[in-house]
């Protein structure tokens, strides 16, 4: 699988993540992007030996989109520190079933991840408080267009907080499930992931200290090809 690399300098690497390829391995075995990050910088500056790749953020397996590596523990750790902080900015964009009520809104939840399931799920302000488990997750949405045929929206998403799981399970509890998302119980109309993709990245660079920002696009196919043309201007 060849790797898109975006952007790359001594300090840091923005590549594009693949739809159904898993971010680290896992026990499916399956090719990485971290392992493909790792061997790309190794075959190019012809690294001897391990290279150093600094995993400081994730996108779920089904999800593509851009993703920033450290290639220094110096940049993973100021990188990392963006991250707790908050000030790292990322932007989706999501396909999903229906018209919302709202063209903006802000959506606030307690979410528990259930490990042993691998499912995440939204309880009352009253639960959260007897469950050392649950966290906040906080997202603003815009609806960038209603494709009525389809009876379906592209909706541009601000994380807020980066949950498990968080906006898929946020907006099938609203309603407005996401298309391709079987573990959430959406039709999937074709789809064999969930329509949502990390279109932009925006973060202070580790060592020249400013502001980088990337964006890249969804491929053009699938349920994303009814709203081509708004994507392209984005």
């Amino acid at each position: 699988m060849k790797l898109n690399v975006i952007y790359e300098d001594n300090h840091i690497i923005v590549v594009e993540k693949p739809v159904n390829v898993s971010v680290q391995k896992d026990i499916s075995d399956d090719e990485d992007l971290l392992t493909m990050v790792k061997e790309y910088v190794k075959v190019k500056y012809n690294k001897p030996g391990n290279v150093f790749i600094g995993l400081v953020h994730r996108l779920d397996r089904p999800v593509g989109g851009i993703m920033v590596f450290a290639r220094t523990s110096k940049a993973a750790s100021r990188l990392s520190e963006q991250i707790r902080n908050k000030s790292v900015k990322k932007e989706y964009l999501a396909v999903v079933r229906g018209k919302l009520e709202k063209e903006r809104g802000v959506l606030e939840d307690y979410l528990v991840h259930d490990k042993r399931s691998n499912i995440t799920s939204v309880v009352s302000e009253r639960e959260a408080k007897n469950n050392k488990e649950a966290k906040k997750a906080i997202l603003e949405y815009e609806v960038l267009a209603f494709d009525e045929k389809n009876d379906i929206s592209l909706v541009k998403i601000d994380l807020k907080t980066g949950r498990h799981h968080q906006i898929r399970v946020q907006f099938d509890n609203i309603g407005h499930g996401l298309i391709g998302d079987y573990k959430y119980g959406e039709n999937s109309r074709g789809e064999t992931s969930p329509a949502l993709f990390a279109y932009k990245i925006k973060f202070l660079h580790p060592t020249k200290n400013e502001e980088m920002c990337f964006e890249i696009k969804p491929r053009d196919e699938g349920v994303w090809k009814n709203f081509t043309n708004l994507i392209k201007t984005l």
